[in-house]
């Protein structure tokens, strides 16, 4: 099991920064594979960004790359999104989402690829 609990939301203008925080706990951090997915009212909850358990090969939804930064502090157990430079359509629950992660570079970023979620965090990035 592990248990993932997202904080750091809020409420913005557009332009400005917000890093969002993942505290991880149950496993050893290191053998768990983070992502950070987010969903807006009337949307389906999509990928935003993905890391590996070793803290390498990120991945970045096309609309974010460029602009978020996924990171991971394997002694702290914590998984951060750096988000810079928002916009109005940023606005939505971002969630924080684990998996164990049987290769050390493997990414993943399906919302069924993940077994553990946190109960989101709102951010709202006003015009």
């Amino acid at each position: 099991q592990v248990k993932v609990v997202e904080s750091g939301g809020g409420l913005v203008q557009a332009g400005d920064s917000l890093r969002l925080s993942c505290a991880a706990s149950g496993r050893t951090f290191s053998l768990v594979a983070m992502g950070w997915f987010r969903q807006a009212p009337g949307k389906e909850r999509e990928f935003v960004a993905a890391i590996s358990r070793s803290g390498g090969s990120p991945r970045y939804a096309d609309s974010v790359a460029g602009r978020f930064t996924i990171s991971r502090d394997n002694v702290k157990n914590t998984v951060y999104l750096q988000m810079n430079s928002l916009k109005p359509e940023d606005t939505a629950v971002y969630y924080c989402a684990a998996r164990i992660a049987e290769i050390g570079t493997a990414v993943w970023i399906r919302t069924g690829s993940y077994s553990y979620w946190g109960q989101g965090t709102q951010v709202t990035v006003s015009s």
